[in-house]
C-alpha cells in the first residue's frame, strides 16, 4: 500500500495551545490538509512530552508531513529533528517556524526555559523562519542567527508582535502563501517518504 500523494500539515501550536482565534486554529477549521498535533501538558510543557507525541503524530500520518509550529512549537520541531536525525526524519517534507522564542536569552520565562538549549544545528529538511520585528520574545536578530544555524529561510513580516491571535491577523493569508509555497516543494520527493509502520504491516 502506498502512501498518498498529498501532504498533510501537521499544526503544532505552542505554551498555552492556540486560542480559537490563532491563525493555527482558523487553518485548521478552514484547510482540510491540516491536523493538529495534541502535544498536552499546555500549560506546563514537558519537553520529553512534547517530542514523543509529535514523533507520534509524524509517524501516524498517511502522508508526507509539513510541520507548521509556532512560539515554543518550533523548539519542539528543532528539538525532535536534532535527536532523530535526517533518516527519522525523513517523513518531513518541510516545516513553517513562526516566532520561534529565544529560550537561550537571560530572563526567558522558566517554562520555556524548558526547551532551552535551542538547538544550532542545520534541520533536516526544508524550512522558512518566520520573524516580526517587535517579538516581545526575540529579537530580531536572534532569530536571524537561529534562521542561519537551522538553515532555514528567513522571512521578515514586519512588526507583528508575537504573530499570534493578538496581532489581528485573522487567517494569515501571507502565512497561508508560505505554507502553499512549501507543500509544492517536496512534490517531487513524497514518493521516497517510508510508509507507517501500520501501512507496512498491511502491505
Amino acid at each position: 500500500m502506498s502512501m498518498s500523494s498529498e501532504p498533510v500539515a501537521l499544526i503544532v501550536p505552542g505554551l498555552n495551545d492556540s486560542g480559537p482565534d490563532h491563525w493555527q486554529s482558523l487553518w485548521l477549521a478552514q484547510r482540510g490538509d491540516c491536523r493538529k498535533v495534541d502535544l498536552g501538558c499546555w500549560d506546563a510543557p514537558i519537553r520529553n512530552v512534547w517530542l514523543s507525541r509529535l514523533d507520534q503524530a509524524i509517524g501516524a500520518a498517511e502522508s508526507s508531513v509539513v510541520l507548521v509550529a509556532h512560539s515554543l512549537g518550533c523548539l519542539a520541531v528543532a528539538q525532535w529533528a536534532s535527536l532523530v536525525g535526517r533518516d527519522g526524519a525523513a517523513r518531513v517534507s518541510a516545516a513553517l517556524l513562526v516566532a520561534p522564542p529565544d529560550v537561550d536569552r537571560p530572563g526567558a520565562h522558566p517554562l520555556v526555559r524548558r526547551f532551552a538549549p535551542a538547538p544550532l544545528t542545520p534541520l533536516p529538511f526544508a524550512s522558512i523562519l518566520v520573524a516580526s520585528r517587535d517579538d516581545p520574545y526575540a529579537s530580531f536578530e536572534a532569530l536571524g542567527r537561529l534562521a542561519r544555524l537551522w538553515g532555514s529561510r528567513l522571512h521578515d513580516v514586519g512588526a507583528l508582535g508575537h504573530i499570534n491571535a493578538a496581532s489581528a491577523i485573522g487567517e494569515w493569508n501571507e502565512g497561508q502563501s508560505l505554507l502553499d509555497s512549501l507543500i509544492g516543494e517536496p512534490r517531487l520527493h513524497r514518493s521516497a517518504f517510508p510508509a507507517t509502520r501500520e501501512q507496512r504491516a498491511r502491505m
